[in-house]
């Protein structure tokens, strides 16, 4: 185990945290986080987007565009892998329900889980979707679900190998799990450094590489089945680590990077900003 940067947290403190790497499976921790029942505080912001659903802002509309198109490209993308157009879903870390809404909308029987309360409100406010507190995700039933899905949330984590346990004895002998995070080894993930804004700490617990995360997988008898790129990720993020680096000509330099990204993600997908890993028992 090693230092390997400092990373502050924009969104709410602008308390600075370390952030630790192992140097085997190269794992990356953020030290010294708040524990489950402080945390709650480090997602009470506006501009915490996924919780507030917040359009104010060209940052925040671009989410709102980019979350609109990639939708469709779950639901493609589950229909792809499981041959399924509608079966039992469970969405870990649902914010405020949009990709629940649009499942449901779509045949699929769906139980959202979602930590935040506020978030949960603006859930049933703004998509009419009553989402379940997280706290139950260890009293749901054994091989209850035909995919699994947890967008951006594995990194939030706080205990990974508990919670990998359970994701096992929820999903059904072949039923699928779908697991998107933030990959630091892509190219936006270099060019940033310590300004990239995926490190988001504390909230993310966790920073991944492909290499630990099929080591992850491995050693809880998930098999990896295949990986795909998140495409326009890297542009959200690039415009976002403009921000926080307060570069006065961001709004050009941003896409730039974005597209690189996005190039050496086309030949190398594992240089890809975010990547879905698809995985099964």
């Amino acid at each position: 185990m090693h230092f390997e940067l400092k990373a502050i947290d924009h969104t709410v403190s602008l308390q600075e945290f370390e952030i630790w790497e192992c140097s085997n499976c190269t794992l990356r921790f953020t030290q010294n986080v708040p524990d489950v029942n402080t945390i709650g505080n480090f997602y009470q912001s506006e501009n915490y987007i996924s919780h507030s659903n917040t359009r104010k802002g060209i940052i925040n509309n671009l989410y709102h565009i980019v979350r609109k198109l990639t939708l469709s490209n779950k639901r493609r993308l589950i229909l792809s892998l499981t041959g399924l157009r509608e079966g039992k879903l469970l969405d870990i870390g649902a914010g405020t329900g949009a990709f629940v809404r649009f499942m449901k909308n779509n045949g699929w029987n769906v139980t959202g889980l979602e930590p935040d309360e506020s978030a949960r409100v603006q859930a049933q406010s703004i998509n009419n979707i009553q989402l379940l507190a997280s706290d139950i995700f260890f009293d749901l039933p054994a091989d209850s679900f035909d995919v699994i899905t947890m967008w951006h949330v594995l990194e939030h984590v706080h205990d990974l190998d508990k919670y990998l346990e359970q994701l096992k004895k929820l999903i059904k002998l072949h039923g699928k799990v779908f697991i998107a995070v933030p990959n630091y080894t892509s190219f936006d993930g270099s060019f940033y450094g310590n300004s990239w804004a995926a490190y988001d700490v504390p909230r993310h617990l966790f920073h991944f590489s492909p290499l630990s995360l099929k080591n992850l997988f491995n050693r809880h008898g998930f098999e990896l089945q295949s990986t795909r790129v998140m495409w326009y990720d890297s542009f959200y993020i690039s415009f976002l680590s403009e921000q926080y680096k307060k570069n006065k000509l961001g709004f050009m330099r941003a896409p730039l990077v974005g597209f690189f990204s996005d190039f050496n993600a086309f030949v190398n997908k594992e240089r890809s900003s975010s990547i879905i890993y698809i995985i099964n028992k």
